[in-house]
Formats: structure tokens, sequence, C-alpha cells
């Protein structure tokens, strides 16, 4: 059975060509700097919320945002955070293993689980990306799949960089927010359909917009 990643099934919709590449052939593209920053804050907040998950209490953030919540303990909440195993669902029908790794899961009093993303960003405050929406969906459809009661809201735990602040003493102020967002995930069951057809095909022609690919293209013919 073979391994689909979220992020795999994200760069099937950036394009095709770098999907059947990755999933297909084992090539991904080059991999970028770590956001060793983005790492850190994400460590940081994990440990927080564990605090109030292992306690069974609402984090301040929850408290402050009038959220009906706490941190949801689970057995398998360190399986399903870890990037190599995340939140599984074995799709027999397409022969994939798809999974994801979720930042946290939060509950409410009624037992549904709520999807929680964690972002940091040095940029101004700005409209969710696509792909941001597309990776929240995907976690709560494999949720779904798993057989747990899942909201479609779900939230986006935001910390920009508060430039304005400056350093104080060499410390970075940030400034938290928590981002609602009413995930829809009836597009991801055709988004698998189209995977297996297209690692059962041919290599398929790139989107006309990857820089990976027009990268390529543009040095074969000094390559030859």
């Amino acid at each position: 059975m073979l391994k689909l990643s979220r992020s795999k099934l994200e760069l099937l919709l950036e394009c095709p060509k770098c999907f059947w590449l990755y999933a297909g052939k084992n090539i991904p593209r080059p991999f970028g700097a770590p956001y060793t920053i983005n790492n850190a804050i994400d460590f940081l907040l994990k440990k927080e919320f564990d605090e109030h998950r292992r306690a069974g209490t609402a984090h301040y953030l929850i408290k402050r945002e009038g959220i009906d919540a706490i941190p949801y303990l689970h057995d398998d909440i360190d399986k399903w955070r870890n990037t190599f195993t995340g939140v599984k669902y074995e799709d027999k029908e397409n022969g994939f293993l798809i999974f994801g790794a979720v930042d946290d899961i939060w509950i409410d009093s009624k037992g549904n689980l709520i999807v929680v993303d964690y972002k940091a960003s040095g940029a101004p405050e700005k409209e969710l990306y696509g792909s941001y929406k597309r990776q929240m969906e995907i976690y709560q459809w494999l949720l779904r799949k798993n057989g747990f009661k899942v909201l479609h809201r779900g939230y986006f735990v935001y910390c920009r960089v508060n430039k304005d602040k400056g350093f104080d003493q060499g410390k970075l102020d940030f400034d938290i927010k928590v981002q609602p967002y009413d995930g829809d995930d009836s597009w991801v069951e055709e988004r698998v359909k189209e995977a297996r057809k297209l690692l059962d095909g041919p290599i398929p022609n790139p989107h006309p917009d990857c820089s990976y690919c027009k990268y390529r293209d543009n040095v074969k013919e000094f390559e030859t």
C-alpha cells in the first residue's frame, strides 16, 4: 500500500508532474531551509497546551476566545502529531495509506473534536492561504475516517511578530490570534481518486505556473 501524505496530496494540486515524480518515483522537489523559529513556536505551544491536556483544563487562549473546548487527551495524540505517523487511514479502494500530522486537537463539551493548526509569521495579518484551509480539511477528513465526530469549525493559532515593538532587551514580542475556519472536506476523496489515476498513468504535463518544472525545462538546453 503506497503512503500518501497530506503534503503530497497538496502537491497534486500545485503540479501533477511534481506529484507524479515524488509520490510515484520518490523524487521530491528540492527542500528549502527549515523554519527553525516556527518549529520553536510550535514546540512551545504544544508544551503549553499539553499541560492543560493533562489537567483537563482550558488554555488561556481558549478562555479568551470563549470557545467551548479543552485540549483533547488521547492515547495516540503523540502519534497523531508525529510527522512520520500522523492520523492514518487505509484507503483500500485506491491502495493508499493516507496520513497527516496535526498540530493539536481540542474537544468540546459534546464530545466533538476540533482540529487546531499552529502558524507563525512575520508578515502582516491577511486572509488564510488556500493551502492552510486544505491542510485543516484533510485532517478533519482523516479523523472522520477514523470514526471520530469532528466539527467543521477548526482554529488557527497565529503567532505574529510584533514589529512595532522591536527588541526589548533581547526579547521579541508576538501577538497571538485564534482564527476560526469552517472546513469543507468534500473535495478530498475526489483528489485521492485523481492521485491514483495519475500514478497509474504516464508522467503528466506540469502545471503551467510551476516554477520547479520551468527551471528544469530552462536548463535542459545547457545540459545537452
